[in-house]
């Protein structure tokens, strides 16, 4: 129990640390700093930053891909599994934030989500075969989905961002945009791209 405990205690650190400082000016001491743990014990469970931050971007990957999974199951057409999953991320993003928003360190969650973990890799994965399978034949059948999960992906990412600046922060009304938005390039590209 002990070492759950620590190890939850050094990324909850982590989370705070990277979030005020930034990843690149972060050391292991500012971490240790933020827990009431011996500056050894810190080695018990991480060789290095990275591996702290690697860690809480698994960890986040994870955690967002159980609610991608419920928005599978629950969608019946794309439109609506777009709407969803865009709803689920950005409420995912407010709730995660909420807290370090209040103390004035905003963008705790962002830290921990890098495109290059294969847990992302993996959400990034799931979300293209989403795609392929709601797709299907019904909007364009040239529609290139790594594309497409791409230009979901980043849309999703930048207006993350945006909207953890705003208060109050608004996961519909940011995932109804987002949603319009996408959903308007895919009509506008099978105009576009006739019979291809």
């Amino acid at each position: 129990m002990a070492k759950a405990a620590n190890r939850a205690a050094i990324l909850d650190a982590g989370r705070r640390v990277f979030a005020k400082l930034g990843f690149d000016v972060t050391t292991v001491r500012d971490i240790i700093r933020e827990t009431d743990l011996a500056a050894g014990t810190f080695y018990n469970y991480f060789k290095s930053k990275e591996d702290v931050f690697e860690a809480i971007a698994g960890d986040s990957a994870r955690r967002f891909g159980e609610r991608l999974q419920d928005v599978r199951t629950q969608a019946t057409d794309f439109e609506t599994y777009i709407l969803t999953a865009y709803q689920a991320y950005f409420e995912f993003l407010a709730e995660e934030n909420a807290d370090g928003i209040k103390k004035g360190v905003p963008h705790m969650a962002l830290i921990g989500v890098r495109v290059d973990t294969p847990e992302l890799k993996a959400v990034f994965a799931e979300i293209r075969t989403d795609l392929d399978h709601v797709l299907g034949d019904v909007l364009v059948a040239h529609l290139d989905t790594e594309y497409l999960t791409a230009a979901a992906v980043g849309i999703a990412r930048e207006m993350g961002d945006h909207m953890l600046a705003r208060q109050p922060m608004d996961p519909v009304g940011t995932a109804q945009f987002a949603s319009n938005l996408l959903l308007s390039g895919i009509r506008g590209f099978a105009l576009a791209t006739p019979g291809q």
